[in-house]
């Protein structure tokens, strides 16, 4: 039975999926009140990447003060709230579970509801923050461990009709910017370098059979590894804009032309870029110019709500909610929680 007759719902959301410690106040799925972020980029920094066991420990050390903070700034008193939500998977399992454990205690001191959320669902649904989304549309998922194309028929419903194969394209961005010597998180190192080089470097295109909607990107990676090491074993340097950009066409052209020819198999009257290479400048750039002229609506959203954020969180549990779809205090984290199973309603 849906809690929708009821006249505003305030929902406390809690991100804790990887390296940003989020909670957020979201009044009926789409006004944000507040939403607070804290990064761990510059401690993972020395380490060329996210460690586990560290971002765990960051995340307790700073949820409790977020989740004040984010209800204080909101101006909502704890007993206004209509429902506590959080982050369940997928991520890393150790992050995943300070957030449940603190969303969980938090739902049963207040006696509310608690709403379990997918990651990516929140991802998508960053865009509900903007504006409204028309069905049946297309989310354009791009992100450190996701690359995917999820058509959604109806509010809530997700079907995967492609991902990667093997790499996710920001993680191929990190590992190309480490062979060209930027620090992590380096997808903005080769965006920005990408833009202003005056030419690119050859590399292949990976469209894998025809038809397919799936993605891959390994073997991009090792041509750029290649072109590297060819150029060092010469005696040269390698010109690491030149290979940006190059590296950064390849990506983008696969991206939009696969997302441009689902949106026009689908029927999808709506394309969604969301996750957070969706703050690419490259990509955003030139997916706008391809819907433009091909008259495909586009939705992106703002470059604070394309990385991880708790506000994205509460706006996908608002359709839990809608549909009193609550989880029980026994809910465990789901580092590899299915998109498709987490739909709402029949």
């Amino acid at each position: 039975m849906g809690l929708g007759n009821e006249k505003d719902c305030y929902i406390l959301a809690v991100e804790t999926s990887c390296d940003e410690t989020s909670a957020a106040v979201v009044k009926n799925g789409h006004e944000v009140l507040s939403n607070l972020i804290s990064s761990q980029i510059e401690t993972h920094k020395a380490f060329g990447g996210v460690v586990p066991e560290v971002a765990s420990r960051k995340h307790v050390e700073s949820i409790t003060l977020m989740l004040e903070q984010a209800l204080e700034q909101s101006g909502i008193r704890p007993e206004q709230l209509s429902a506590v939500a959080v982050t369940e998977g997928p991520g890393l399992v150790g992050a995943l579970l300070v957030g449940v454990m603190a969303a969980k205690s938090l739902a049963f001191a207040l006696d509310k509801p608690l709403i379990g959320t997918h990651h990516i669902a929140g991802h998508i649904y960053a865009n509900r923050l903007m504006e409204p989304i028309k069905y049946p549309c297309l989310a354009l998922v791009v992100s450190g461990g996701h690359t995917e194309l999820v058509l959604m028929e109806r509010e809530g419903h997700f079907r995967l009709i492609g991902r990667t194969r093997d790499d996710a394209v920001g993680e191929a961005y990190d590992k190309v910017a480490r062979a060209l010597g930027f620090p992590y998180p380096g997808g903005p190192y080769v965006d920005k370098l990408a833009a202003e080089a005056p030419e690119a470097a050859e590399l292949p295109r990976v469209w894998l059979e025809p038809g397919s909607y799936d993605f891959s990107f390994s073997g991009l990676k090792s041509a750029v590894l290649n072109l590297v090491n060819q150029s060092r074993m010469r005696g040269e340097e390698p010109d690491p804009a030149k290979i940006a950009r190059g590296f950064q066409e390849s990506v983008v052209e696969v991206l939009v032309e696969k997302a441009i020819r689902a949106v026009r198999e689908t029927g999808a009257v709506q394309l969604l870029l969301c996750g957070g290479v969706a703050a690419n400048r490259g990509l955003r750039t030139a997916l706008a110019a391809r819907c433009e002229s091909e008259q495909v609506p586009l939705s992106i959203p703002p470059l604070g709500y394309c990385t991880d954020n708790a506000a994205m969180i509460g706006a996908a549990a608002y359709l839990k909610w809608k549909h009193g779809e609550f989880s029980p205090l026994s809910m465990k984290a789901e580092p590899g929680l299915s998109l498709e199973a987490w739909s709402v309603g029949p």
